[in-house]
């Protein structure tokens, strides 16, 4: 009797493996987030910002030593699953992960910086109500700052890291609101003009929920299909299933939607204009640089691990999704009178050369986009360092006729964005044409001729409003009671070097990332 009790008795959960070696980069990341968490619920003050700082650039550093030791150690090249399947860690990831850390340690700096703006780019008390007496105050000279945004930003890092690595739709979900609802709270944390800054934030949260709502009908439709959310599983089911497949392709269009609202990629993006705009510019740079790398991450994982086998059914579909992003970005972005705007929709239009190579589906396609993903990073990241530093009596001057004549103001500022332009616009000798040509070249071999011509007629349109900022930096005359250029503080100074020197590195000599990118690929 005892023994058909103990039979009939539920058993204990197995204890899933964990390989800690693999995913300390992403456990650093998010263990320093949470001592952030308590420096800002215990230390006083006056010393938090320089512990903040502290602490994020060396998480950062320390995630990247732990990468670069089990990348060139212990690393199957066929890479591993760890935490019960839930997160894959291949060449890929290992990629994406660098390329993350890279990135946000410049955002980092960007976020840090206290002598463009005094007391940095972030509102002193983020719950006053904008346009009162206290308001005007804190937005005067001061050393106060919410220091709060710093293990912020390494909480949605953390997301991000999960989300590109995620090996189920369940742990994607969960790392896609990880990396979301921080980035919602930095947005409306500006400093001057809060107002607009509080719109972009509460635009991003509405239309990002609307979004991840998507994904989850999605990932239920798919569970509902494959009895399973993992990725593999749902290939498997996909590949050799007589049933219907109504809820395979309805919830893989849910399922996309989710993710092309987070990669910025048209008709998806009507949050990104406003929110690139309104929210402070060192967020601008984190989202615009790093949100991208990890969307485009997911979205090759998802298409590569549990949608290839069905490629002839939803590639169509997504051909023309990438052609309309790239008419959006190129044809509003000639219509815009804000630098920031006008980089917004630049990232649409580059959004749509991304899902060039991630429809490719093959080794060159999937190499090609993650060295995309890398050059646009650091381009972005360093252009965003520069718009920050063109400043009238109200702050930043994004409107385009405040830059008419800088080169006149300031020779090396406009030459660094000239330079950080024409790698957007994809000039030979920069990341951008190095990047375009590689992801083109993969989707000329995988036969989608005609779409590489729609990208390069789409390529050159967009290359006019780059064109047009240049114009009017070196040939019009600079208003004698127009914006002044703020000499950069250290931390800036190091943001723009690190994003110019990998964009020009990256033009010249690509060959070693584009090794890395090709070493490997997905697992499951």
């Amino acid at each position: 009797m005892l023994d058909m009790f103990l039979a009939q008795a539920p058993q204990p959960l197995p204890t899933p493996s964990i390989d800690y070696a693999a995913v300390l980069p992403m456990l650093i990341v998010l263990g320093m987030a949470c001592v952030g968490v308590l420096v800002e619920a215990f230390a006083p003050k006056a010393v938090r910002w320089g512990i903040q700082v502290t602490i994020s650039v060396i998480a950062i550093l320390a995630a990247g030593v732990s990468l670069i030791l089990y990348a060139t150690g212990s690393s199957p090249k066929a890479g591993l699953t760890t935490f019960a399947g839930a997160i894959s860690v291949d060449r890929p990831s290992l990629f994406l992960w660098g390329t993350l850390l890279l990135l946000s340690l410049g955002a980092v700096f960007l976020i840090a910086e206290r002598k463009v703006e005094p007391g940095g780019a972030f509102v002193a008390q983020a719950a006053i109500s904008p346009g009162t007496v206290q308001d005007r105050a804190q937005a005067g000279p001061t050393t106060a700052s919410q220091t709060e945004v710093f293990p912020l930003t390494l909480f949605a890092l953390g997301g991000m890291m999960a989300f590109c690595a995620a090996n189920d739709l369940l742990t994607m979900f969960i790392a896609l609101e990880v990396l979301s609802l921080p980035l919602y709270l930095m947005c409306g944390l500006a400093r001057r003009r809060r107002l607009i800054s509080q719109e972009s934030a509460v635009k991003y949260f509405l239309l990002g929920a609307f979004s991840s709502a998507f994904f989850l009908y999605g990932l239920a439709l798919l569970y509902g299909y494959a009895n399973s959310v993992k990725l593999a599983d749902i290939a498997n089911a996909a590949a050799g299933s007589d049933r219907s497949d109504t809820l395979l392709f309805a919830g893989l269009g849910l399922l996309v939607v989710g993710l092309l609202f987070k990669g910025s990629v048209g008709p998806f993006h009507t949050w990104t204009p406003d929110v690139y705009q309104g929210a402070p510019t060192p967020v601008t740079a984190f989202m615009a640089a790093c949100t991208k790398v990890a969307a485009f991450g997911g979205i090759l994982r998802v298409l590569s691990v549990a949608f290839s086998s069905t490629s002839w059914e939803w590639r169509g579909v997504l051909w023309a999704v990438a052609i309309i992003s790239m008419l959006i970005g190129a044809v509003l972005g000639l219509t815009q009178t804000d630098v920031k705007r006008m980089i917004a929709y630049s990232s649409i239009a580059h959004a749509g050369f991304l899902l060039v190579g991630a429809i490719a589906m093959t080794e060159n396609g999937l190499s090609s986009t993650l060295f995309y993903l890398l050059a646009y990073g650091f381009t972005t990241l360093a252009a965003f360092g520069v718009i920050s530093l063109v400043r009238d009596g109200s702050g930043e001057a994004t409107h385009l006729s405040a830059w008419a004549g800088l080169a006149k103001r300031s020779p090396l500022l406009a030459g660094v964005f000239t330079f950080l332009l024409l790698a957007l616009a994809g000039i030979p000798l920069t990341s951008g044409f190095v990047g375009k040509f590689v992801v083109f070249s993969a989707a000329l071999s995988d036969g989608m001729a005609p779409l590489v011509v729609v990208a390069l007629v789409f390529s050159a349109v967009a290359a006019f409003f780059y064109l047009r900022v240049i114009v009017l930096m070196y040939f019009s005359e600079p208003a004698t009671d127009g914006p002044t250029v703020t000499v950069p503080g250290g931390f800036t100074t190091a943001a723009i070097t690190l994003g110019v020197v990998v964009t020009l590195v990256l033009g010249v000599v690509p060959a070693f990332a584009l090794n890395w990118a090709s070493s490997g690929g997905f697992a499951s």
